[in-house]
């Protein structure tokens, strides 16, 4: 009778044969390109949101709580490093990591909030660990009135007087105290952000204007809000203005993409500032073979609310990555494995996704018959049809697919920020990451 004592095979959504992996690196896979609770195309987001639940049981609490860390850092992502925080609190050994990684994880006062409706979600009338009230409470002392006044708005379940309550941390000396009662009472100064100016109902035009002038704008807010201040009316050299002014902060590549998708009007100063943004990465010498996925997968929108996809992490990360190395060649890979012309910034990203239909995943044959090469970079949802060799290079994984290709000889990374190319810089300098 044959063996059945073997370990079944596992596959990717799209067929071809998955590696086996351990729970951490599963756990990593679920979360560095994850949007809480949003589907991607494979797989639905509280299933997703799930098995990260129950992959923290079995994992190590210091494990668990670098990897939220990390999220929350390097890959700046904002709901799933809360859920971590919130899932290890159900655990003893969880808990004992909470002094570190609260301050760490907990970065808007908004944050605080959010963290409170996750831990509610499953049961509102569960009391809170000691851990997660000492944490939370000890987060409010970082944030001034300005940044209190800021999140505090809005039609939210838990406010940030509700966790104030809740969460009782002592005040520091008197000023304290008096912000913390203002923030009770509802007295805080109204802060002077896009949202409340645009909320007056006033002039429009106004005032953006004198929001731009005061550079009263954040990075993200400025790239997002370009279009609305060209349909009120604003000079465009006042808009050229303020996107020159943008600092990188927490932007990803892929929000200079959804600006210049928008306003194509603006895509030289926009691509301007991405070069600056994105501009001190080391530059590495070598051969480099870069190989960038836009099956139907990758087209998928990043969540219901978004225009963003998969393939515009692709992009934008080769975008960055056509900066980096060298001595670079390009590919886009469906069907088959078509090279694109190496131009820079939004050019780029135009002949990657001109440059053939998007119709499958066939990584495995865009493997074969390389040309010599000493860099291999692979950007990818992993969800390939065909097998998949093991080779030597880095496999950059961009979604949260349960099972993946590229493990074994592969050196394999998760994420979407310009993070993930740092990584290869430290691995090939024989530094831990």
């Amino acid at each position: 009778m044959a063996t059945l004592n073997r370990l079944p095979k596992i596959f990717t959504h799209e067929g071809a044969p998955a590696a086996r992996i351990d729970s951490l690196a599963q756990l990593e896979r679920s979360v560095m390109s994850c949007l809480l609770w949003e589907s991607e195309f494979y797989e639905g987001g509280q299933t997703i949101g799930q098995r990260i639940a129950e992959l923290v049981k079995v994992i190590p609490a210091e494990d668990v709580a670098r990897v939220a860390i990390e999220a929350k850092e390097e890959m700046r992502l904002r709901h799933v490093p809360l859920l971590l925080a919130r899932e290890l609190m159900r655990t003893k050994d969880g808990r004992t990591q909470a002094k570190g990684l609260f301050p760490r994880v907990v970065l808007r006062p908004d944050d605080i909030a959010e963290f409170l409706s996750i831990y509610w979600k499953d049961n509102q009338d569960e009391p809170l660990a000691k851990q997660v009230k000492r944490g939370l409470g000890d987060s409010f002392r970082k944030f001034d009135e300005y940044q209190l006044a800021k999140y505090n708005g809005g039609q939210k379940a838990v406010k940030l007087r509700d966790a104030l309550r809740i969460t009782r941390p002592k005040p520091a000396d008197e000023a304290q105290a008096e912000l913390w009662r203002k923030l009770v009472k509802g007295e805080l100064a109204t802060p002077d952000t896009w949202e409340v100016e645009l909320s007056k109902g006033g002039d429009k035009k106004a005032s953006w204007s004198r929001l731009l002038a005061e550079n009263n704008l954040g990075g993200l807010a400025m790239l997002r809000n370009v279009r609305n201040m060209t349909k009120a009316g604003v000079a465009d050299e006042d808009i050229r203005a303020g996107i020159r002014g943008v600092k990188a902060g927490r932007l990803l590549p892929i929000n200079f993409i959804a600006a210049a998708r928008h306003n194509p009007q603006f895509e030289p100063e926009l691509e301007a500032k991405f070069f600056e943004c994105f501009a001190e990465k080391e530059k590495i010498a070598g051969r480099t073979i870069i190989l960038v996925d836009i099956s139907p997968s990758m087209a998928a929108r990043l969540s219901a609310r978004s225009e963003q996809s998969r393939m515009d992490v692709g992009c934008s990360l080769a975008m960055i990555a056509r900066e980096m190395f060298i001595d670079v060649r390009i590919f886009s890979f469906s069907n088959q494995r078509i090279e694109v012309p190496t131009r820079r910034g939004f050019g780029l990203r135009d002949a990657i996704l001109n440059s053939q239909p998007s119709n499958g995943t066939l990584l495995g044959a865009a493997l074969k018959g390389l040309p010599q090469h000493d860099r291999l970079i692979v950007l990818t949802d992993e969800q390939s049809q065909d097998g998949v060799p093991q080779r030597k290079g880095y496999l950059i994984n961009v979604a949260s697919n349960q099972n993946g290709v590229g493990y074994g000889q592969w050196v394999h990374i998760d994420g979407w920020s310009d993070k993930v190319l740092d990584y290869i810089v430290k691995y090939e300098s024989n530094v831990a990451p």
